[in-house]
């Protein structure tokens, strides 16, 4: 088969579906100009053997879909409605997130529940949202798909989805998605369908897909993409509490001595409350010193 055979098969079933066939002169079979594809796709296509040719004369070419061609797209379809196994989450999933257990006991459970359920982390910058999508992304590996949503219409969340076929879809910065991606995440997200125009047909696929995001700001988002989610709204930090977070993303996930972790935090006491400034931080500390690093990155605090 070409490439985008499967999609044109299901539009022929589609258009087969809302005929009549006890009508007479149906067994006959529709030609071309009923569905607007060449008559050299569909000779093709019953040469391959996904058509049938019922009758032909001079005038007239009819075709309906054969048997080969119905069993594939019911082979396809079994295929995409299967619930993807659910993730093995661990216990320490989320160790280096101090509080919000609420949040954390929530997002174990749709990664292990049987049909997707979406949650949404909102609030100000700096309140472990984007650490929960990394441990999520950690976990999921290749069935993660991650995006930001300012970033997104550059490869279009449709092609990204259709690729990948993931299990989890993490999204940063919600609140800043392309118009025409909100639109495909609204789809996706109800019922795991999602559909769009190309080349003047509709491409259909259907993926049973949870989605975790992040926003900052509520009143931005429509009311229909915040009706799709459960939504979570996470406090800030005490300097304490921050000071604790930044040793354990340090120490964990970017292999940094507890010393030199513990320092990081305390230069950075009142400066920050951004996780990745840590992380900047550190991975510049080897060529600048951590005291330089702050300054440069971070400021002087006065």
């Amino acid at each position: 088969m070409r490439e985008g055979d499967i999609e044109l098969l299901r539009q022929l079933a589609d258009y087969e579906s809302t005929l009549d066939f006890s009508q007479p002169g149906m067994d006959l079979g529709w030609s071309w100009r009923d569905v607007r594809v060449q008559p050299t796709t569909l000779n093709r296509l019953y040469v391959e053997g996904y058509l049938d040719n019922p009758f032909k004369s001079n005038s007239y070419t009819g075709y309906l879909l054969s048997q080969k061609a119905k069993d594939l797209l019911d082979g396809i379809a079994a295929a995409e409605s299967e619930a993807p196994e659910p993730l093995d989450v661990p216990d320490d999933l989320f160790a280096d997130i101090i509080g919000h257990e609420d949040v954390k006991a929530l997002l174990r459970a749709v990664l292990q529940a049987e049909k997707p359920v979406h949650v949404l982390l909102a609030g100000p910058p700096a309140l472990a949202k984007s650490l929960f999508l990394w441990d999520i992304e950690r976990l999921a590996g290749p069935r993660a798909l991650w995006l930001v949503g300012s970033a997104t219409s550059r490869a279009g969340l449709w092609d990204l989805v259709a690729e990948r076929r993931p299990y989890v879809v993490l999204i940063d910065e919600l609140d800043k998605m392309s118009a025409p991606d909100t639109a495909a995440l609204l789809s996706m997200m109800e019922g795991g369908r999602l559909v769009r125009a190309k080349k003047g047909r509709e491409l259909e696929l259907r993926n049973l897909v949870r989605v975790v995001a992040a926003s900052n700001r509520l009143t931005s988002l429509s009311p229909e993409l915040r009706s799709r989610f459960a939504v979570c709204r996470l406090r800030a930090y005490s300097r304490s509490d921050f000071q604790a977070v930044v040793k354990g993303v340090l120490v964990r996930r970017e292999d940094v001595d507890p010393e030199l972790a513990a320092e990081i935090a305390r230069r950075l006491d009142g400066r920050t409350q951004d996780e990745r400034d840590a992380v900047r931080v550190a991975r510049l500390a080897p060529q600048l010193g951590v005291a330089e690093a702050v300054r440069l990155l971070v400021g002087d605090g006065d």
